[in-house]
């Protein structure tokens, strides 16, 4: 992403005044009168004071700056997709699924309200906005959840000093939509999938997905904990190997995830580790390793032999390169495709954590299912922490 340059310090010609020269996030060239004559202690420490905003705020000038009173929501918003770019990362640096989430929640404010200045978009111009989104049928729920993201984004704009407070006030005071007091439709629960729907499935899915599918149904674990799994954030010292996800969805509230791999679960990892020598910090599981494999199985089981022009028909610069990171959204359109080709119904992966924590309630109580799902709502001794882990362990030889 795109930073502020570091402004220039620089004298006006006509009035002889200090002034600052930049170019912002967007690429436009910015330019500041600072108090004071040139070379002045006043404008020097103006000067330093800007440059400090320029490396940490994504646009620089007062929020009585007329340029500031008159920016756009368009603009507000664009500033803050750049933040939330920078904001919501992995721990190797790419953004995470929140960023997309972002994009679809603004799209209808951009394209309603985009070019009113951002101190004019009030409660009356986001229930617009939301009667859009029901008439775009998105539930209930759904709703709600991009409302708060509109709003986070005119929060963040009050701490940039883009908009003032009372614009991010006003945007507060209109309500989320309740269940029964709304024509948005409601979403359907998400249920456990079916064991016998999974078995099905599983023949049809690539294997990396497959061995994915397994672990995720063995253990628990959300499909974003599946795709970042390295063979070295598994301690496999004991009977039991814990595998500790270095990003997983509150490791930025300092809580520690631990996920147990009980005999299914290490029993469809080592199947699919056989003959594959993968780093200990390199991802178990990558789509353009899964298309490596693939086509060294055609080649292999190839009847004729292989010509020399054929040998490497690589394109040179090829538009479309798989990735080198599964995420969520692969995983549940390569098990709808299966489960088309299959001829059962439509499932989601997060439905396999569902029926996890269902066979875990069922046969060892509330408080196993929490401890083996991550769920936590306030912080535990060491002495509790340690008799989660120790049931944690005991549920997951049983029936991980």
């Amino acid at each position: 992403m795109k930073r502020n340059t570091v402004p220039s310090y620089l004298q006006h010609k006509q009035s002889g005044q200090a002034r600052a020269v930049w170019t912002d996030t967007t690429g436009v060239r910015r330019e500041k009168l600072l108090p004071g004559p040139y070379n002045s202690l006043e404008s020097k420490s103006a000067y330093a004071r800007l440059v400090l905003e320029a490396s940490t705020s994504a646009v620089v000038a007062s929020a009585s700056d007329p340029a500031i009173r008159t920016i756009s929501v368009a603009e507000v918003l664009e500033q803050y997709l750049v933040h939330a770019s920078r904001y919501y990362v992995h721990a190797d640096g790419k953004p995470t699924a929140e960023v997309g989430e972002i994009k679809y929640s603004i799209r209808p404010v951009r394209e309603l309200y985009g070019l009113i200045p951002a101190v004019q978009f009030g409660p009356l111009a986001l229930r617009s906005v939301r009667e859009r989104m029901i008439r775009d049928k998105l539930c209930r729920t759904l709703i709600n959840h991009r409302l708060d993201r509109v709003k986070r984004a005119f929060k963040w704009g009050v701490a940039e000093e883009l908009v003032p407070p009372s614009t991010y006030e006003a945007l507060r005071a209109l309500p989320g939509l309740r269940r029964g007091r709304s024509e948005a439709r409601e979403s359907e629960p998400v249920k456990p999938v079916e064991d016998g729907v999974v078995e099905a499935t599983l023949p049809f899915l690539p294997p990396h997905v497959r061995s994915m599918v397994q672990l995720m149904r063995f253990t628990g674990m959300r499909p974003s904990e599946v795709c970042g799994l390295t063979l070295g954030q598994i301690d496999r010292s004991g009977e039991t190997w814990i595998y500790r996800p270095k990003s997983h969805k509150t490791s930025h509230h300092g809580k520690d995830r631990v996920i147990p791999f009980g005999p299914n679960a290490r029993a469809a990892l080592v199947d699919f580790l056989k003959g594959r020598s993968l780093d200990p910090e390199s991802l178990v599981f990558s789509p353009i390793r899964q298309r490596e494999e693939r086509f060294a199985a055609m080649r292999k089981n190839r009847a004729s032999k292989v010509q020399p022009s054929q040998k490497n028909r690589r394109k040179s610069k090829p538009k479309k390169v798989p990735a080198t990171r599964y995420v969520a959204r692969t995983i549940a359109i390569a098990v709808g495709l299966a489960a088309v080709k299959a001829g059962v119904p439509h499932w989601f992966p997060y439905q396999l954590r569902h029926a996890h924590a269902t066979r875990v309630r069922k046969g060892h109580g509330l408080e196993a299912a929490q401890v083996l799902l991550g769920h936590s709502r306030a912080d535990t001794t060491e002495i509790y922490a340690e008799r989660n882990l120790g049931l944690a362990v005991q549920v997951a030889e049983k029936i991980g």
